[in-house]
């Protein structure tokens, strides 16, 4: 028999006090377990002069974006955001200097899409820009941002190759279908004159519209108040309605086409889809409009080369929000509506 208590036996080696604790990747999978990335910290920022003025939830939308709007407006009625180490309502407007505190937030991971696939730039469509403003010639058929289905839109794209701008906001809005003049801020001061400037209707807009039908005033004012409504279906529509949003556009007639009219449309008020739901409150609706036209008759259209709607931003006159100098700012007719009215002119006589 073996005496045991001569045996020897190999010890498992333990931990060497002398030894360098492990870090990293080493520390986090010593006992198995992936490693987790870092929680995220307590954010202070502080307010400068790009961000004063703006309300303190678009302030946070921008700062964590990918988080819901619902879970921002739980961080400020729980108190997790102060503003200068006090509550704050969402709609708290933010000066220069103030301190926001952030909460640590996770934001969804999304996947990686790699770089936008943007085509042209659209800074080769710029029509006026310097250190305050940045107004472009929009390309129809390009939303002015993302969402409802919109993977990106104009803002997203200048955002992505104006990567120096601190500040870039959209101005106004044109509609997805809608070509021509559109303005952007690249400071917060000419946003917020801008803003003012256009409630105030100190900014003349016009617009070179297709009607459908022969239009008979050389010039016609239409106050038609506007309703807007959500669809079964969750879309969103105006329509003219008493007791609605006071609207008025000016129509000047420019020229007569074969069972068409090509109207300047000055809006004396901005509601959405103003010209496009005047028109056709007045069984002239726009050629191509695919909310508020004639149906049938856009198909036939399509096949005639118009592939969208006939609207386009041709000019707005304003004074610059931080000079006060004069601007008319313009934008050609796009080769595709140029072409479409050659076809028309060569289907008839022309008034």
């Amino acid at each position: 028999m073996k005496d045991l208590g001569k045996a020897k036996f190999r010890r498992r080696p333990g931990p060497n006090p002398a030894a360098p604790e492990p870090r990293g990747r080493a520390a986090a999978t010593r006992s198995g377990e992936p490693e987790r990335p870092a929680a995220p910290a307590v954010v202070k920022a502080r307010i400068g002069p790009e961000e004063a003025g703006q309300r303190l939830d678009n302030f946070l939308l921008r700062r964590l974006k990918g988080v819901p709007k619902s879970r921002i407006y739980r961080m400020c009625r729980e108190g997790e955001v102060r503003v200068n180490g006090k509550r704050a309502e969402p709609a708290c407007r933010l000066t220069e200097g103030d301190e926001v505190r952030i909460p640590p937030v996770r934001v969804a991971e999304r996947p990686e899409q790699g770089p936008l696939r943007i085509g042209r730039s659209l800074l080769d469509r710029v029509i006026y820009r310097d250190d305050a403003i940045l107004v472009l010639d929009k390309p129809a058929g390009q939303a002015v941002h993302g969402g409802s289905g919109v993977a990106y839109g104009v803002i997203e794209q200048l955002r992505a190759e104006l990567p120096e701008a601190r500040f870039l906001e959209l101005v106004h809005r044109l509609d997805r279908e809608t070509s021509g003049v559109l303005v952007l801020a690249l400071k917060r001061a000419a946003l917020v004159e801008l803003h003012r400037v256009l409630r105030a209707g100190e900014a003349r807009k016009h617009y070179l519209t297709l009607a459908v039908g022969h239009w008979r005033d050389e010039l016609r004012n239409v106050r038609l108040p506007l309703n807007k409504y959500v669809t079964a279906e969750g879309e969103r529509r105006v329509s003219v309605q008493e007791g609605g949003q006071a609207a008025h556009t000016v129509f000047r007639l420019v020229r007569h086409y074969p069972g068409y009219s090509l109207l300047d449309a000055e809006l004396k008020t901005g509601r959405t889809h103003q010209i496009r739901v005047h028109l056709a409150a007045l069984k002239h609706p726009i050629a191509g409009d695919d909310k508020y036209g004639d149906f049938e008759l856009n198909r036939a259209l399509k096949r005639q080369g118009l592939k969208r709607m006939f609207l386009h931003a041709a000019s707005l006159e304003l004074k610059h929000p931080l000079t006060g100098q004069a601007l008319k700012l313009e934008a050609p007719l796009p080769d595709d509506l140029r072409h479409f009215l050659d076809t028309l002119e060569q289907h008839g006589n022309i008034d």
